[in-house]
């Protein structure tokens, strides 16, 4: 029989190609050549990029065959993976690759910052002798507050402790137990701002989190603190930021990423206390090598018909063809779940019921987690480091199965409980012969609505006129209601909302909204593809 073909794009390490095995026909190639990219993908089982290769529509249109394609790191921004979901290829990275190089580099941008290592270099180099100008601080006894305690913000932790330093975190979804076994104090944003001497932030990318610091938040901070961002471009706002450095209101900023890169033109560039990287997260040798063998070896589950942990958009492996359909519904579900919790998720319950549970049911816990994580820590999330995350954050889960459901043919429940002593859950099914994905349960209120990419979930007081309110302040907001459902415990009691609606909401028009009907909560739900 022809061995499978492996199309690699990119230039990938030699222990690349030693992971993959003999088992492979290996097809060399420039990925930026898009030509001579489709001529090769023709035929061809698989195909490993890294980031100049642009794996579209146009090139999946072009490659029947295609079973998977494994990016050698961990951002996906040149992969379409809803084309590749509809085409049924399978997408995977290698989501821990480079955590350690992305801590690492942090710390270096700290002690850049404290003392002022590129600007003396530069000056020397030019014959310039500077010692008084370029006095710095040290880092023993200093407080550095972490946004984001996810598993490179604990590396950061590990390693800072060791210069004596204080630390502090913002994380709204880790519990204060686990931070203590961190040796770390839990703080609101707020507090993490005006007490911090450096700053890191290391949040996922969200329409919550965007610009998230921003000219409100560099007003609390001390005018000797430096903020350091090596996660995401466009976490903090780069016109505010722009404005704090050159007023002098913070000291010193450090970064790796840009909301456009590379950042020709920005201001930044210009100032003498900003230190600038062009996105060197994952730069080196160790992390290349590590990204290269580990999407090898998921390729090679892939092709072999197994369970792939780093998979991104669909499960793949043997899974029972009445299970399927239920791991999208159940990773969608996860982000309903985190998007209701107002707490740190202490423990959680997923809960799997009818006729599927004579199948292996345990890819759906994995979804359920990986959808728990996917808009709340910086990193991707997997089937595989899901559960290392819920571990890392002290979270008990449990996986529930019964074959009695009652109401629907099969019922698939996230419940969990808060670290403020509250529950939240969400309950989905799937109906009809085109398995439509519905919510059916919120917090235990009975409802029925089709999973959207929007959604708007009020809880209030039951009164006469309330619909008309919400309805208005949303229509002023140029935000389409296309959908919506109300249960309600009584007449003139709690009322639960649940509204589909065209676009996103934001932070402002949801706090109108929840002042005008005295809401108990008002949350947007926006939905990432599983």
């Amino acid at each position: 029989m022809a061995k499978p073909i492996v199309v690699i794009a990119e230039e990938l390490s030699p222990a690349t190609v030693d992971a993959l095995g003999p088992d492979f026909e290996i097809r060399n190639i420039d990925g930026t050549d898009r030509a001579a990219l489709k001529s090769a993908l023709a035929d061809a089982q698989a195909v490993l990029i890294r980031s100049a290769t642009n794996m579209d529509a146009d090139a999946l249109a072009a490659a029947p065959d295609l079973k998977v394609i494994a990016r050698a790191g961990v951002g996906l921004d040149n992969v379409d993976i809803k084309a590749a979901t509809a085409a049924g290829v399978m997408v995977v990275n290698a989501p821990s690759s480079n955590i350690i190089s992305a801590a690492e580099l942090t710390v270096g941008h700290i002690l850049s910052l404290a003392r002022h290592i590129p600007a003396a270099h530069g000056a020397l180099a030019q014959g310039q002798w500077k010692r008084s100008q370029y006095s710095g601080t040290e880092l023993f006894e200093k407080t550095i507050g972490i946004i984001g305690l996810g598993r490179i913000g604990g590396l950061i932790t590990e390693r800072m402790q060791s210069f004596g330093t204080n630390i502090i975190a913002y994380d709204p979804y880790v519990t204060a137990t686990r931070a203590q076994q961190m040796g770390v104090t839990l703080v609101s944003l707020e507090e993490l701002l005006q007490r911090s001497d450096f700053i890191t932030i290391h949040m996922p990318k969200t329409p919550e989190t965007t610009g998230m610091i921003s000219t409100e938040q560099f007003a609390h901070m001390k005018s000797t603190a430096y903020i350091v961002n090596v996660a995401r471009g466009g976490l903090i706002d780069e016109d505010a930021l722009y404005t704090a450095l050159k007023s002098r209101r913070i000291a010193g900023a450090g970064l790796d990423v840009f909301v456009s890169e590379p950042p020709t033109g920005s201001p930044l560039l210009g100032l003498d206390n900003v230190i600038v990287t062009p996105h060197l997260g994952a730069s080196t040798a160790e992390a290349q090598e590590k990204a290269g063998v580990s999407v090898a070896r998921s390729v090679r589950l892939a092709l072999g018909g197994e369970l792939v942990p780093d998979a991104v958009n669909v499960a793949g492996g043997i899974i029972d063809q009445s299970v399927r359909p239920g791991i999208p519904l159940m990773e969608k579900l996860g982000q309903v779940f985190s998007g209701l919790s107002d707490s740190p998720l202490t423990a959680v319950d997923i809960e799997v019921r009818g006729e599927i549970v004579e199948f292996d049911v345990n890819v759906l816990k994995l979804a359920a987690l990986k959808g728990i994580f996917t808009n709340v820590v910086s990193e991707t999330v997997s089937y595989v480091n899901a559960p290392v995350l819920a571990d890392q954050r002290g979270l008990t889960v449990r996986l529930i199965t019964d074959a009695v459901s009652p109401e629907y043919r099969n019922l698939l429940t996230i419940r969990g409980s808060l670290a403020d002593g509250s529950q939240v859950s969400v309950s989905g099914t799937l109906v009809g012969n085109k398995q439509l994905e519905k919510i059916v349960e919120i917090n235990g209120y009975d409802i029925e609505v089709p999973l959207a990419d929007h959604l708007i979930v009020m809880m209030y007081e039951d009164r006469t006129g309330i619909v008309a309110v919400f309805g208005k302040e949303f229509g002023d907001a140029n935000i389409n209601i296309a959908g919506m459902q109300i249960a309600r415990e009584s007449e003139g009691g709690n009322a639960l909302s649940v509204l589909t609606v065209d676009s996103q909401a934001s932070a402002e028009v949801l706090a109108t909204v929840a002042e005008r009907i005295d809401a108990r909560y008002v949350h947007a739900i926006d939905i990432v593809d599983a």
